[in-house]
């Protein structure tokens, strides 16, 4: 049978509006969880085990384990300034918590009060935003599959697509790249610079003809 091969699902505009809407209702922590999985293009797993000494709030930057990542590989990837200033939020808010070192994210709940997220626990609190936005198909993988998506769009090279996301394989980067539209686009770009040469060049010898050959 033959092999059906789909690509991401990622959400339009106002979907994704839609999600944001909700999620600016969550506590610090969810928003910050919500934020870095964009930012970084975080797996579930990558971000519910980022550990305090992970963060390097002066450079912006989170280091992604290679025992926590799908394909046992070591990455360092930036966020941007306004999730940074939502992180230093939630690190006060974590102080208040717990002050040991060790996992960034922790349950409040009072039967794991201090305990770190489960991923059971992000995937409920990402089902919810997801229910209460009527954005039904937004998963804790989506957010990857957007960032991942964006940097095609903002013309990013194969390869720093692939380094940032952390695959082995160009094949798993190309799908971004095939839904960001990049390449079709290009494509079409150049089929037109030719085809506007070709009849700039066909208009300037029909200028060239004798009235009566016109």
């Amino acid at each position: 049978m033959p092999r059906l091969v789909k690509l991401p699902w990622i959400p339009d505009e106002r979907q994704w509006a839609a999600v944001l809407g909700t999620a600016a209702d969550e506590p610090v922590r969810n928003r910050v969880m919500l934020a870095l999985a964009y930012d970084a293009a975080l797996r579930r797993e990558e971000l519910c085990l980022l550990g305090t000494e992970d963060v390097d709030p002066g450079r912006r930057t989170l280091r992604v384990k290679a025992e926590n990542t799908k394909n046992r590989m070591e990455r360092v990837v930036p966020y941007s300034a306004p999730t940074g200033v939502l992180l230093q939020s939630y690190l006060a808010h974590r102080g208040k918590i717990s002050r040991a070192r060790g996992p960034l994210f922790l349950s409040e709940s009072r039967r794991n009060y201090g305990q770190p997220v489960t991923l059971w626990t992000w995937s409920k609190v990402v089902r919810r935003i997801a229910a209460d936005s009527g954005v039904e198909r937004f998963s804790t993988h989506t957010t990857r599959h957007l960032c991942l998506t964006d940097l095609a769009r903002m013309g990013w090279e194969l390869h720093a697509i692939a380094a940032f996301a952390g695959h082995r394989s160009s094949e798993s980067t190309l799908r971004y790249i095939h839904l960001s539209g990049r390449d079709l686009a290009d494509k079409l770009n150049r089929s037109m610079d030719h085809i506007h040469a070709w009849r700039v060049e066909t208009l300037a010898r029909l200028g060239e003809q004798p009235a009566g050959e016109r």
